[in-house]
């Protein structure tokens, strides 16, 4: 229990820490990425993965401007080397072209596309965003039937995207928590689906001293 909050805690500080520097940025556009970088051990895809996501969102980040400018606000974030973008821009025609730019990126498997043809969110709906992805993480850390880590979570005007390699009951278990959780105002799934078995070998396994002294 006792670890379980300090998790929560240091999950609510990080995401506070984030809110900070996302609101003092000048960029217009803000990349995903871990939340916490001392628990890519207990990440569900490979380091290699991991590596490729992170390289995926900086070189997204940087193609974006280079090629909008300012006009746009966008949020990328990839993991498995499939890239949610999510944000705002002026028109159908800049909304294809940021998933043009996305999709060319070296490594990028798919793009999801959620942008939406509107004025770039005030600072005020962005700070609510972070707000609201702190609860839900916090309400994972909190469940005793899924693993916080195994979910990347953003949230974009209220819509919450749920993103990780899960299998289907923790993806509705997710669901159903966040769908509860104050502020959100609706649930997307980008999940990589996979089944229990394959989930048992992603977890890690007790060292052979543990097993010894649970057979006794």
């Amino acid at each position: 229990m006792k670890k379980n909050q300090t998790y929560r805690w240091f999950t609510l500080l990080t995401l506070t820490a984030c809110l900070g520097s996302t609101l003092t940025a000048c960029v217009p556009v803000i990349m995903g990425g871990a939340v916490m970088g001392g628990l890519v051990a207990t990440d569900r895809r490979t380091s290699g993965a991991q590596l490729e996501d992170e390289g995926i969102e900086l070189r997204s980040a940087s193609r974006i401007r280079d090629n909008l400018g300012d006009r746009v606000h966008v949020n990328v974030n990839s993991y498995n080397r499939r890239v949610l973008v999510t944000g705002e821009v002026p028109n159908v025609q800049d909304m294809q072209l940021v998933e043009q730019v996305v999709s060319r990126v070296e490594n990028v498997q798919s793009v999801v596309n959620e942008l939406a043809v509107l004025g770039n969110a005030t600072l005020t709906q962005r700070s609510s965003d972070v707000l609201v992805t702190g609860r839900v993480r916090a309400s994972f850390v909190d469940a005793r039937d899924l693993y916080a880590n195994a979910f990347k979570v953003v949230t974009e005007r209220g819509i919450t995207y749920l993103m990780g390699r899960v299998t289907q009951r923790e993806a509705d278990r997710a669901t159903e928590i966040t769908r509860g959780t104050s502020g959100v105002q609706k649930v997307v799934r980008v999940f990589e689906i996979i089944s229990e078995d394959e989930l048992r070998n992603l977890l890690p396994q007790p060292a052979p001293e543990a097993k010894a002294a649970s057979t006794k």
